[in-house]
């Protein structure tokens, strides 16, 4: 790696220090700067603007969610036991990384343009996961009777549905909402709670497990 891959790694590692600490409204330039020992203006030579290095840092929680996703689901055979597997994982990283999490997803702050360092635009990091639960979906619908299957809306439109109601749950999880309702002890993702709800949020989108 070059000195300038290098210093360009430092600041990103300082960036999502930061993140993970404080979520995306203590990332600055200059405070990374500082973290990273560098002067000032040494960030604006690898990322011109501020969405740019939100970005470079957002794509390293998409490879870390990557990675759990792919350890998650090799434990797994049946398409729905991977696709119940991805879906804990999804929510645990999002419990235990709120503000990585909170920053992945905004894409209206995020930089679509080619990486500076050549990598993959950001979509090119998030969308191979979104396709990932299409494809367990599908393979989940390969396991139902022809009618079931055959009346369900499109894989596509079922996983972006599976998602919200994933995404809401860490929401009103974080909150405290559900904790109220359900009357949870705890907001960590180790309560009972945890588990059923993400049950009930496949087989609200799957229907029940086949027999």
């Amino acid at each position: 790696m070059t000195d300038g891959g290098s210093l360009r790694e430092r600041l990103v590692d300082a960036g999502v220090d930061l993140v993970l600490a404080g979520g995306t409204a203590s990332v600055g330039l200059r405070e990374i700067a500082r973290r990273a020992g560098v002067s000032h203006g040494a960030p604006r030579r690898h990322f011109p603007t501020h969405d740019s290095l939100l970005s470079a840092i957002a794509r390293r929680g998409f490879e870390d969610l990557h990675a759990r996703f792919a350890t998650a689901t090799a434990g797994a055979d049946a398409p729905r036991a991977q696709l119940a597997a991805a879906a804990r994982s999804y929510v645990g990283y999002a419990l235990d990384h709120r503000g990585m999490f909170e920053l992945m997803f905004r894409h209206d702050l995020l930089d679509g343009a080619p990486q500076a360092d050549g990598g993959p635009r950001l979509r090119e990091t998030s969308l191979p996961l979104f396709r990932a639960i299409v494809d367990l979906v599908v393979r989940c619908r390969a396991e139902q009777d022809a009618a079931t299957a055959a009346a369900a809306p499109p894989a596509a439109v079922t996983a972006a549905a599976l998602w919200s109601n994933l995404h809401g749950l860490v929401q009103l999880w974080t909150w405290g909402s559900l904790q109220v309702v359900l009357g949870a002890d705890g907001p960590g993702a180790e309560s009972p709670h945890y588990e059923q709800l993400v049950t009930a949020v496949i087989d609200a989108h799957l229907g029940p497990v086949p027999a």
